[in-house]
């Protein structure tokens, strides 16, 4: 699956040959090296600034992860399709209808979430937070009940740990309340997130840096990817496998 931004961004410095997979070094072993884990996401997860090339390829490739990269640019996660990536890819199915494709029969060390920014750029509603557990109670045309069928949905079908990332840090007040809303489902679900926007120390990178490493406000580069958000991601990847290994 090529993105439509795959040609525009390929002049890019950030997207230069050196940052390329075949060009990088294999990590050492680690707690990360054979897990199988899922991603699922939209343009963020895919790499569409990037060629394709996104944080899932370098964990696979670095890290040798067997990472099933589940991301369709344009497509969100309240339970509505989208009509441009059905256009553009074939297909333009919600997270919550694209993770169902899955269950107990595919086995799963973690289940990696991105936190859709398209939901906050197509005004899609926050909704509430049900006080249910019942995954019939969840209004998926919301944000909100979207997230909670998708935490219900992966605590029924696995044992592995669900984590939830968001971008980095970027003007938009839907966004962020998207962020305190998912920390706040955190506290009811137990899931783990990475919370690349409201980590002030993590965007605290010069101009010169972070003009390299994304293409706009939302999409990395593959060196925003590999320098920038990889190694904050791969770290958090690590303690949470690690306290579930320990447990």
């Amino acid at each position: 699956m090529m993105s439509v931004m795959d040609d525009k961004n390929a002049a890019l410095p950030g997207n230069a040959s050196a940052y390329d997979l075949a060009n990088l070094p294999a990590a050492e072993p680690s707690v990360l090296t054979g897990k199988r884990i899922l991603f699922l996401g939209s343009s963020v997860t895919y790499g569409a600034a990037s060629q394709g090339q996104s944080f899932v390829d370098l964990f696979a490739a670095l890290d040798s992860v067997q990472a099933t990269k589940e991301a369709i640019s344009g497509t969100t996660l309240v339970d509505r399709p989208s009509t441009w990536a059905e256009q553009m890819f074939g297909n333009g199915d919600s997270y919550v209808t694209r993770l169902q494709k899955y269950d107990s029969h595919t086995d799963f060390d973690a289940i990696v979430f991105q936190l859709s920014t398209n939901d906050a750029t197509t005004h899609q509603p926050l909704g509430e937070i049900s006080s249910s557990f019942d995954p019939s109670d969840f209004d998926v045309l919301t944000i909100t009940g979207a997230l909670e069928f998708i935490a219900s949905y992966c605590a029924h079908h696995w044992a592995a740990p669900l984590v939830f990332y968001t971008g980095s840090y970027y003007e938009s007040p839907e966004y962020s309340d998207m962020v305190t809303r998912l920390r706040e489902l955190a506290e009811k679900w137990h899931f783990a997130v990475i919370d690349l926007f409201s980590d002030s120390a993590f965007n605290a990178i010069p101009r010169a840096d972070y003009t390299l490493f994304m293409a706009d406000p939302i999409h990395p580069t593959k060196a925003g990817y590999l320098r920038w958000w990889y190694p904050e991601m791969k770290a958090q990847l690590i303690s949470t496998l690690s306290t579930v290994s320990q447990a």
